[in-house]
């Protein structure tokens, strides 16, 4: 009888984070917001240069299919999201190298966020990822409710990791600076 109890005080209990989490979202207009971190084995412009490398990002991104790299400042996104496939066109509105990355989508489901690159030891990277973005439908609402965005936000960064530091460099780089959109000279 105390099993059923607690079986039951856990679905209650679990269903009141998945209300307050989608009331959350409902209350930013329909936006979702993750933060997620790590820190890598390799100096921040290895890093930095690395992530440059946007058509890579399906080597160490589970749901990214292909990312194609338009021109300096335009992408073109294909990835799974919530099991259904997606497409998108983004643009950097901002990079500083060896500091941060700033996108926003173009077209396509809603995301913008920044990539910060932060140097902690010789040798030793903080890699900040944060996004806001609108979970479409159903299941991405329930999945966003979940948590499942940030899971894999943070199992992206761990790949990135590995990634990275299996290598110990880059495998090109991009170190032009971006303002409002568009390429510094």
């Amino acid at each position: 009888m105390l099993g059923k109890i607690a079986t039951v005080a856990a679905v209650a209990y679990g269903g009141m984070l998945l209300a307050r989490n989608m009331n959350k979202a409902s209350a930013r207009g329909g936006l979702s917001e993750v933060e997620a971190t790590c820190e890598v084995d390799v100096p921040v412009r290895t890093a930095y240069d690395q992530w440059t490398q946007f058509e890579e990002f399906p080597r160490f991104m589970g749901s990214v299919r292909e990312v194609r790299q338009l021109d300096d400042v335009h992408l073109h996104w294909s990835a799974t999201v919530a099991g259904k496939p997606k497409q998108w066109d983004a643009e950097i509105t901002d990079q500083i190298p060896d500091q941060r990355i700033g996108w926003r989508s173009t077209s396509g489901p809603m995301n913008m966020g920044v990539v910060t690159f932060d140097k902690i030891a010789e040798g030793r990277t903080r890699i900040t990822l944060r996004m806001v973005y609108a979970p479409d439908g159903l299941n991405e609402k329930l999945g966003d409710a979940l948590g499942a965005v940030k899971f894999e936000a943070q199992r992206n960064l761990e790949n990135f990791k590995k990634m990275i530091e299996s290598t110990g460099e880059q495998t090109g780089a991009w170190r032009g600076t971006v303002e409002g959109g568009a390429v510094q000279h």
